[in-house]
């Protein structure tokens, strides 16, 4: 059941202009939006963005008023997205990022490691790559640095050597397939401590959907189109899309970003954002108990100056 994270603080925040323009990048469930709308007024405009075309006509079916325009996309293509419509300022945009509850709960799209599907992790089946050629095709080099750098996972090359090893005699076709090779790469007491694949997962699905590039891409973007005083809202749900929207933000924010050692300032930059919380907000125990997957999300929030 689709559960928005950090709902109140982020509307809160995200909301300047009850008749302005309005971005969310990551519709999903569309649980942000929906709250949005009880608070916009009758000439606010909402653009609805998401990659999955089927969460998208979900969320359509629910949510089908004037003053939302749906848009199939990869969010990374957002200037093109808002020129296309003829927007070039916009109140507030918002990035709810990573694998939405409506793709985790549909057992058939792969993203899950407790149910048996096609290894797929596609958020556009409409795109040629998916989990199944990468565990299949790539090198035994190529997946465990996915698995290391996307997933953290101190046990990557273990992870790729049983991968490669496996599919010599069968190809991996399915979820729960590849969690058996996983569970038999790693020492048993792993297995006690968290599911072993979720980070080997994660990475698969980051590689798949090529969603750290995306979230580098679209926030120089977001920044161009935002109204002075409009707010960027960023929800995060682990530590490496985090670090890309932190670091972004405090760069943006600062005056001056020369090396600390130059005795004067030559790079000219000028602060585009104001950093509106200096710490990322948080779940509290409450959100969390009812909602266990807000455990790990991140709200940034940053206003445009």
């Amino acid at each position: 059941m689709h559960q928005p994270v950090l709902l109140q603080q982020t509307i809160e925040y995200l909301l300047t202009d009850p008749n302005g323009v309005y971005v969310d990048c990551t519709l999903g469930g569309g649980g942000h939006l929906s709250h949005l709308l009880n608070f916009t007024g009758n000439n606010a405009q909402i653009i609805a963005i998401d990659r999955d075309k089927e969460v998208l006509e979900a969320s359509r079916k629910k949510l089908n008023l004037p003053k939302i325009t749906f848009i199939h996309e990869d969010f990374r293509y957002l200037s093109r997205i808002l020129n296309r419509l003829n927007i070039n300022k916009v109140s507030g945009i918002l990035l709810d990022l990573g694998v939405s509850s409506m793709q985790l709960d549909t057992a058939s799209r792969g993203f899950s490691y407790h149910e048996d599907a096609p290894l797929d992790m596609r958020m556009d089946s409409e795109q040629a790559l998916n989990a199944t050629e990468i565990v299949n095709h790539y090198s035994e080099e190529e997946i465990a640095r996915i698995i290391y750098h996307y997933g953290e996972e101190r046990y990557a090359r273990n992870i790729a050597r049983s991968i490669v090893k496996y599919r010599q005699a069968k190809a991996i076709d399915s979820t729960l397939e590849l969690v058996d090779i996983i569970k038999s790469s790693v020492p048993a007491r792993y297995s006690r401590e968290k599911h072993p694949a979720r980070r080997t997962f994660q990475a698969l699905r980051i590689a798949v959907n090529s969603e750290l590039e995306a979230v580098q891409e679209v926030l120089p973007q977001a920044v161009k189109h935002l109204l002075i005083g409009g707010r960027l809202c960023v929800i995060t749900f682990h530590s490496l899309e985090d670090r890309i929207v932190k670091q972004f933000m405090q760069e943006q924010a600062r005056e001056c970003i020369c090396p600390p050692d130059f005795p004067v300032c030559i790079c000219g930059h000028r602060a585009s954002l104001k950093l509106l919380n200096r710490k990322p907000m948080l779940p509290d125990e409450n959100e969390c108990h009812q909602n266990p997957r807000a455990r790990s999300a991140k709200l940034r929030v940053a206003e445009r100056i």
